[in-house]
């Protein structure tokens, strides 16, 4: 149930700016940006971190990607989860079955590859004790380096923040995001 009505045109030259910078060329804003524009400086900050986060981080992007999908679909953030599947999975090889397994699958089941369950099992511990174990760590540690630990970290808190205020905004569902496995477009 959408909570509070996107902004649309037209918008005062500093938010269109803002709106513009956000979005590939030529794309319209998505419905998340309109609606966390209602706070200027939130949206200020949503833009710098996920710009940084998508676009300058160290990560492979099918890492990224995976930590993304998983931290959305244990938030239950059928909107982000779907943006991301729809823009970014295909990319980077996350779709079909390994797709619809972020939403369904545990970290130790056969889906995964060994990194993939790794990240898995990253996101599902810091979602479940917001924290990661000794064991999970001393994994991590292994593959990447102190600043991609990191990055890891903040990426899974970053879709965290998206999704909370996708869910509690209301945001509807984007037309040409993908939809949770199982559920059916409105």
């Amino acid at each position: 149930m959408q909570r509070l009505t996107p902004l649309n045109p037209p918008y005062d030259p500093e938010l269109a700016r803002t709106l513009t910078r956000m979005m590939p060329p030529g794309q319209e804003p998505l419905k998340l940006f309109r609606t966390v524009a209602h706070n200027r400086h939130v949206l200020d900050k949503l833009r710098s971190t996920g710009s940084y986060l998508l676009n300058f981080g160290t990560l492979d992007p099918a890492d990224r990607e995976l930590v993304i999908q998983r931290t959305c679909a244990r938030c239950g953030c059928e909107y982000e989860w779907g943006v991301h599947a729809a823009v970014f999975g295909a990319q980077v090889g996350l779709t079909g079955a390994k797709l619809a397994a972020t939403v369904t699958a545990a970290a130790d089941d056969g889906a995964w590859t060994e990194r993939e369950a790794l990240l898995v099992a990253l996101v599902d511990e810091l979602h479940d004790t917001a924290t990661v174990s000794d064991q999970t760590w001393k994994a991590l540690t292994a593959r990447y380096d102190e600043a991609q630990l990191v990055e890891l970290v903040a990426l899974a808190g970053q879709y965290h923040a998206v999704s909370f205020m996708a869910n509690a905004l209301g945001v509807e569902l984007e037309e040409a995001a993908e939809r949770f496995p199982g559920a059916k477009a409105a």
